[in-house]
């Protein structure tokens, strides 16, 4: 599978050099914005599935940009990382940019930034998954032949779903049950 890539905005240099450098050894590709304009302009560029970003920043704010991203890139995955925490802002950001994670400032990297920027990518991978096992369906149930690489992927997705519930089940079976 290819390398995923996540877009960080924020308008505070100190919090883009923080981030890349706690992101260095992460197993997905970065990229960095100083300012929603410059943000769609990656986006443009770029193939991004991933997109994090401060809701407090000059010229646009994080929720202007989310509710153009989920307009025209309706597929990325959207998370705030932001030390503006009141109700009702953190309500319509939720509603209107349909995010996935709201993460405040400070955060605790390792424990609570990085896994959550993890699960957004495997969000959107079950998503993709979820897409294509639905159009392989619809070809099936439309009496089409589906093409051979469709076939290969849903083979590919299978596979990778079965592994991954072989490695669940040796984890579960590890686990010593308590004696009473």
């Amino acid at each position: 599978m290819e390398k995923r890539t996540v877009l960080f905005v924020d308008d505070e240099e100190r919090v883009l050099s923080c981030l890349k450098g706690g992101l260095l050894d992460e197993p997905y590709k970065t990229l960095f914005a100083s300012s929603g304009k410059e943000a769609l302009e990656i986006l443009e560029q770029n193939e991004v599935q991933v997109i994090v970003t401060d809701m407090s920043m000059q010229e646009m704010g994080g929720l202007e940009l989310l509710k153009i991203v989920k307009e025209e890139y309706p597929h990325i995955v959207r998370m705030v990382l932001s030390g503006y925490t009141q109700v009702t802002t953190l309500l319509t950001a939720i509603n209107q940019g349909e995010i996935f994670r709201f993460i405040t400032k400070p955060w605790d990297f390792e424990e609570g930034f990085k896994p959550a920027v993890r699960q957004a990518i495997e969000y959107y991978d079950l998503h993709s998954e979820r897409e294509m096992l639905m159009r392989f369906v619809e070809q099936v149930m439309d009496d089409n032949e589906p093409d051979k690489v469709n076939l290969l992927l849903i083979q590919a997705i299978i596979s990778k779903h079965k592994k991954q519930l072989h490695e669940w089940e040796k984890k579960c079976n590890s686990v010593p049950l308590s004696s009473q």
